[in-house]
């Protein structure tokens, strides 16, 4: 197959890749940050809570969590859901997953900033909200930066795995076109597409990481 026909064929999975990526960052990070709060709450029952709920989500596989995401409301609640469901499933399984690594990534960078910090904010009269959101959180993204690129990175590949229900992302795309075709073009077109969206992903990382140095 020309090479031109490969590529038009993938642009719809690429579309779809990029759209589990983005959707998958936008509700993750904040989900993240509110489960690293309870994962550092003084209520024992929410810290455990959330202790537990990162354990499932980072000790049981990304594909397990998408079936269970799928199914659930079917054989749970008796729930028919429509074929929208699908993709649907595909963001709440990949977000709830990476909010567990990204809260784990968050409670390391709050951990790491000293405690004087806190100690010189409450002098300057400084809340405790106005204490985390200005002075501790700003710094926190600058620690956890590299940690969230390999994050986000992984991210990029896992998009592949919403071909365990059926979702037409391009790698799905490309292993179809490489069965009706008996050629691996689509596949090696796929990686390359890969490839270069984590080089993007790198620069723009290192670019924002280059914005908070202090040293600069």
């Amino acid at each position: 197959m020309i090479l031109s026909n490969v590529i038009s064929q993938l642009l719809g999975g690429m579309v779809t890749s990029i759209e589990i990526f983005l959707l998958t960052l936008l509700f993750s990070l904040p989900l993240g940050l509110i489960i690293a709060a309870g994962r550092m709450s003084n209520i024992t029952p929410i810290r455990w809570l959330m202790k537990i709920y990162i354990s499932i989500m980072r000790g049981t596989p990304l594909m397990l969590q998408l079936i269970v995401v799928f199914f659930a409301p079917y054989y749970l609640f008796g729930i028919n859901l429509s074929a929208d469901y699908r993709f649907i499933a595909v963001i709440i399984a990949f977000t709830i997953n990476y909010a567990a690594y990204f809260a784990e990534i968050y409670r390391g960078g709050i951990e790491a900033i000293p405690k004087g910090q806190y100690e010189a904010a409450q002098v300057l009269g400084y809340g405790r909200l106005e204490t985390f959101f200005i002075i501790i959180l700003p710094q926190v993204f600058k620690i956890i930066l590299p940690s969230v690129t390999n994050e986000v990175i992984t991210l990029v590949k896992d998009t592949s795995l919403s071909f365990v229900i059926a979702i037409p992302e391009m790698f799905t795309v490309a292993k179809q076109i490489a069965a009706a075709d008996a050629s691996i073009a689509a596949l090696l077109v796929a990686g390359i597409f890969y490839y270069l969206f984590n080089i993007l992903v790198a620069f723009a990382m290192e670019h924002l990481e280059n914005r908070l140095s202090y040293y600069e």
